[in-house]
C-alpha cells in the first residue's frame, strides 16, 4: 500500500474518502475522518478543542465543496479528543454506540480547566497535565452527545457508498466504534488503533480489545486511519495486536509475583515497543489488568484520576531514569 506522509491535515486515502491527520499522535492529537459522496457527508469524530476542530472543518470545506454541511459525524467513542468539537457541527445527525453515549460526559470540559488552573499546587501531577494539555484550549466546549445510538452494528450510506459501524467495546473505552467501508477496502479504526504509542487501556477487559483487532484483519481493509498516528495497513494491526499479548503477559507475570500496579509498571520493559511514545500510559493498562485479574465490577477500583496520578508518577520516574519515549515537538 502506498505510505501517506505524516503530516498536520487532510490527506485523500482513497476516492471520496480524507484522513485529518493530528502529528505527532500523542495525547490528544488524535485523527479524524471525512467519507464524501456527491453531496453527502460523513465526518469520523471531531478533535480535542475548538480552534483545532474549526480549523480542520475549514480546511475540509476548502477541499470539498460538499463538506460545507456535514450531514453526519460519527463518534468512534466518547473520549474528548475524540467529540470535544461536536458543537461545531451540531446540525448534524451525531451517531455513536450506546457505550459512547453512557460514558459521554464522564469526563467534563470544566474539570479539566479548573484542574489547568492549579497545576502548579498540583507537584507531579500538575506537571504532567501541563505535559499533556498545555497546547490545547479548552475553552468554551459545549458537550454534543450522539442523537443516534447503536448497540452491535448499524450501516449507514453516503451517496453511494456503504458504511458499516460495529460496535468493539468495552476495549479501549466502554463503547468503541470501527468505521469500515467494505467496497472501498478500508476503515476508520478510531481509538482500536494507536501507530506509534502506547495506548491507554481505560476499559477493558484486554482480550476484547484483541477481537477488535481480530475483527479489523478479518474485514481486511488496506487502508486503516488509527486514532492516533500514521496511516496505517495490516501489519500496523498485528503489531498493535502483539503488544496486547505481551503487555498482557508481563502484567500477569508481575501480579503473580506480588508487586503492586507501581512497582509492576516501573518493572515492565516493553523491548520491542520501545520506540513507542507516551510509555507512562503502562501505567494505566497496568491498572485495567490488575482489575480485570481481581474481578472488580467495572467502574469500581481505580477513577481515571488516580490512574492519571499513577501515569504522572511513572513519568517522572522514566523521565528522571532517561526511560520512555516521549514525543511532543509542539
Amino acid at each position: 500500500m502506498a505510505k501517506w506522509e505524516y503530516t498536520k491535515g487532510l490527506h485523500e486515502v482513497g476516492n471520496g474518502l480524507y484522513a485529518y491527520l493530528m502529528p505527532d499522535g500523542g495525547w490528544c492529537w488524535s485523527n479524524a475522518g471525512l467519507i464524501v459522496d456527491g453531496d453527502e457527508t460523513v465526518l469520523i469524530d471531531t478533535l480535542f478543542d475548538l480552534p483545532m476542530t474549526s480549523d480542520m472543518l475549514s480546511t475540509m470545506r476548502d477541499a470539498v465543496p460538499a463538506a460545507q454541511r456535514i450531514g453526519k459525524l460519527v463518534n468512534t467513542h466518547a473520549n474528548a479528543d475524540h467529540t470535544w468539537g461536536n458543537q461545531l457541527v451540531k446540525e448534524a445527525e451525531i451517531i455513536a454506540s450506546t457505550g459512547c453515549a453512557e460514558e459521554f460526559d464522564h469526563f467534563l470540559p470544566e474539570t479539566l480547566l479548573e484542574m489547568m488552573g492549579q497545576t502548579s499546587e498540583l507537584g507531579v501531577l500538575g506537571e504532567f497535565l501541563e505535559h499533556c494539555f498545555s497546547p490545547f484550549d479548552i475553552r468554551g466546549i459545549e458537550l454534543t452527545p450522539p442523537t443516534t445510538t447503536f448497540s452491535d452494528e448499524k450501516s449507514i450510506t453516503v451517496g453511494d457508498k456503504k458504511v458499516d459501524l460495529y460496535s468493539v467495546g468495552p476495549a479501549h473505552t466502554r463503547g468503541d466504534v470501527l468505521v469500515h467501508l467494505p467496497d472501498e477496502n478500508m476503515m476508520f479504526a478510531g481509538d482500536i488503533l494507536f501507530v506509534g504509542g502506547h495506548p491507554v487501556i481505560w476499559d477493558g477487559p484486554v482480550d476484547n480489545w484483541r477481537k477488535a483487532c481480530d475483527k479489523i484483519l478479518e474485514l481486511n481493509p488496506d487502508i486503516v486511519v488509527p486514532g492516533h498516528g500514521p496511516v496505517a495497513g495490516q501489519e500496523e494491526v498485528r503489531r498493535f495486536r502483539a503488544y496486547l499479548d505481551e503487555i498482557e503477559h508481563e502484567v500477569r507475570k508481575r501480579f503473580d509475583a506480588g508487586m503492586d500496579e507501581m512497582e509492576a509498571a516501573k518493572d515492565i520493559a516493553l523491548a520491542n515497543f520501545e520506540d513507542w511514545m507516551d510509555a507512562e500510559r503502562v501505567y494505566a493498562n497496568v491498572a485495567s489488568i490488575y482489575r480485570e485479574i481481581r474481578g472488580v465490577p467495572h467502574g469500581e477500583g481505580m477513577t481515571p484520576m488516580e490512574v492519571f496520578a499513577g501515569m504522572a508518577e511513572l513519568f517522572k520516574h522514566q523521565k528522571t531514569n532517561g526511560l520512555g519515549h516521549h514525543g511532543h515537538n509542539h
